[in-house]
């Protein structure tokens, strides 16, 4: 399908979209309305676009009828009008592209993150915590709230595990190129010879599910309780408030804390458990559909190597994209919106096939 017809089709949406915001049954259910208000708001923005490029056309052939005129100064200035339409209509192509995607309704909710240290020892949680910093910075910029659901501290400062929940607009749309490993080549703090080494983190980015997205059995759960522990292993409750949650069907397994009651680190575990199943469906049909494609973008692939973080020549790469940005100190500051931005505009650009 061409970007014209796709262009055409979008508008028939929005009138669509448009008539059925007006429907009373529409308006009775607030879920719908709130989804299609969305979708209202995102066509409008295409509408918009579809109109200049219509105008655009009927003056470019008008420009080029000029152009082969026989009055010279007329054609010279008809031909610089050319140039100029073919230009924005070039641009407004470009800007085009991504509103004609089919936007996935995930893209719009909540993302549970998760960083782990990999394999490097004390260094891979250094650099773990280096990973959240950065994403904590660029949460900040975007407004974005960030409500921690667990954290397990290393030694020197490092962070062996954390997971929290991002809210913001289009959240897990945003953070979901950030799945897989991160790779690190630096001399670490504790190294007295000055030797480069290599070590890793594991991101792991999830949709927020809702309890409609996945069903749990009772059955299927194992859940134990234990007393919570610090650093060290020292007892920080008196009491059994600490929850293991097993999904036995899955194995899946999640521990949860940092709450202060068994109850709410309950359900604060089955908010991660139902994100991981719903995640773990998700990757099925993404490494299914991904057989198909040219491209690595968005595999969903956690054992992936994504990115690597170059110190000693101060150069990020992202291989999927083959993009390497020069700056580490801007980047590891938050300043990560050059690789967003360009996979998703390769992501964009495959799913229109070029």
């Amino acid at each position: 399908m061409s970007l014209r017809d796709r262009l055409e089709d979008a508008v028939a949406r929005a009138a669509m979209v448009e008539q059925e915001l007006l429907d009373p049954r529409t308006v009775r259910d607030a879920k719908l309305f709130a989804t299609l208000g969305k979708e209202h708001q995102r066509l409008q923005d295409v509408v918009h676009l579809a109109g200049e490029v219509r105008q655009l056309e009927r003056e470019l052939e008008e420009s080029r009828e000029m152009a082969g005129g026989d009055d010279a100064d007329f054609a010279a200035e008809a031909r610089e009008d050319v140039a100029r339409i073919e230009a924005r209509l070039e641009q407004l192509d470009a800007d085009l592209r991504p509103l004609l995607v089919p936007r996935d309704p995930l893209d719009d909710r909540p993302a549970i993150i998760e960083i782990r240290a990999g394999t490097g020892g004390d260094e891979a949680a250094l650099f773990a915590a280096d990973l959240w910093r950065m994403y904590e910075r660029f949460f900040a910029r975007k407004n974005w709230r960030i409500e921690i659901m667990s954290m397990s501290d290393g030694t020197l400062g490092g962070i062996k595990e954390v997971i929290a929940r991002i809210d913001g607009g289009g959240a897990f749309g945003t953070m979901r190129w950030e799945s897989g490993v991160h790779r690190v080549q630096r001399v670490p703090a504790t190294e007295t010879q000055g030797r480069i080494h290599t070590s890793a983190a594991t991101v792991a980015v999830l949709p927020e599910a809702e309890e409609v997205d996945v069903t749990i059995e009772d059955k299927d759960l194992r859940i134990d309780v234990f007393r919570a522990s610090g650093p060290g292993g020292q007892s920080v409750n008196t009491t059994d408030s600490a929850v293991r949650i097993t999904h036995i069907p899955s194995g899946i397994v999640v521990s949860q804390q940092d709450q202060k009651s068994q109850l709410q680190n309950k359900l604060k575990g089955m908010q991660v458990l139902r994100s991981r199943l719903l995640d773990q469906r998700l990757a099925k049909i993404e490494a299914e559909r991904s057989q198909m494609r040219s491209a690595q973008v968005g595999t969903g692939d956690r054992s992936a190597k994504i990115r690597t973080y170059n110190y000693p020549q101060d150069r990020i790469t992202d291989h999927r994209i083959g993009l390497s940005v020069h700056g580490m100190q801007s980047v590891m500051d938050g300043n990560i919106g050059a690789f967003i931005d360009a996979l998703q505009e390769a992501e964009v650009k495959e799913r229109l096939g070029g």
